[in-house]
């Protein structure tokens, strides 16, 4: 088998490879105790998951990408702005504790950067230009998260995030995994054995976004008993936005008078959230432990389940869209 047909593979089965790595990763943690201590691990797995997936971000089509001011706009416009504005409207409803709150803000105010590709494929939207955008949604979550949770929380609930992390998270997860995406990208066009070892690295991002999954689930699966009725409050929170956000991106995106396939890019986006990337910065939070790692995952495991509708029903959207 051919590096291209492994590559192949293992995109065509992702989707059942990640609720599988999510299932093993429950059944180990009931079944082995002390798996809490995988947390260490989950910077660096999140670090090798961007580097890859960056590393299949071509820098011509990150800068088409850039000159489609439209659907930059567009996206920008969902994921920070309406997308916002439909959170301070949930978390109205979240219960009154204010660590729940804000790891409910935490991971629904963060667009994803790195499965969102996987299932905006799938469903018939034009993944290309959501993967070229995934540095520029980083790195503007990073910047403008901090103010929505001080419009949100208020000041004295706000600090309970600290800049460091922050800092931390954009230097190993953003700029370093980039920076050696765009070396790889270089050696690759100037050497045959640079070609070959990106080729390899392409094959990564599936097993790379499984472990992930796997060591987040392994590490805050026994931490969610003393965590269950938090659990409980913000599950219908999770199925609310799961059901309005990809119709509000849909319809800036229609607004916007994009194509179907670029439409659908902006819908997915604006439904599918950052927790992977988050939790590092929740878990960096004075007494975090296991309220806010609880809900965090908690809206992942929501998101997955989420993302098998939108695979179904996004296409027919779009065909709906393309008709008015």
């Amino acid at each position: 088998m051919t590096i291209g047909e492994l590559r192949d593979r293992l995109e065509s089965r992702q989707v059942l490879i990640y609720f599988a790595a999510v299932g093993i990763a429950a059944i180990v943690a009931m079944l082995i105790s002390g798996t809490e201590r995988l947390e260490p691990a989950i910077n660096p797995a999140l670090a090798l998951m961007l580097f890859v997936t960056f590393l299949q971000v071509p820098m011509a089509s990150l800068q088409k990408a850039f000159r489609n001011g439209r659907f930059f706009g567009a996206l920008l416009a969902v994921n920070f702005i309406a997308v916002p504005v439909l959170v301070a409207v949930i978390i109205q409803f979240a219960p009154p504790d204010p660590l729940i709150r804000l790891g409910v803000l935490l991971v629904l105010l963060c667009p994803c950067i790195d499965y969102v590709v996987t299932f905006s494929h799938l469903g018939r939207a034009d993944a290309r230009l959501l993967l070229a955008a995934t540095p520029v949604l980083l790195i503007a979550q990073m910047l403008l998260l901090p103010l929505w949770l001080g419009l949100l929380l208020g000041m004295d609930a706000a600090r309970l995030v600290h800049a460091e992390p922050f800092l931390h998270a954009f230097v190993w997860l953003i700029a370093i995994p980039l920076a050696l995406a765009v070396l790889c990208q270089i050696w690759a066009s100037r050497s045959s054995a640079g070609a070959r070892a990106t080729g390899i690295l392409g094959i990564l991002p599936v097993p790379a976004t499984a472990a992930v999954l796997f060591i987040v689930i392994a590490a805050v699966v026994p931490q969610l008993g003393p965590a269950l009725t938090a659990v409980i409050g913000v599950v219908p929170l999770y199925i609310v936005f799961a059901a309005i956000a990809p119709l509000v991106g849909w319809t800036v995106a229609r607004v916007s008078r994009l194509d179907a396939a670029a439409g659908r890019a902006v819908a997915f986006s604006g439904a599918t959230r950052n927790s992977l990337v988050v939790l590092p910065l929740a878990l960096a939070v004075p007494g975090a432990i296991p309220l806010l790692p609880a809900v965090i995952v908690t809206q992942t495991l929501v998101e997955l389940v989420a993302s098998l509708v939108y695979i179904r029903v996004m296409p027919r959207l779009g065909a709906m869209g393309d008709r008015v």
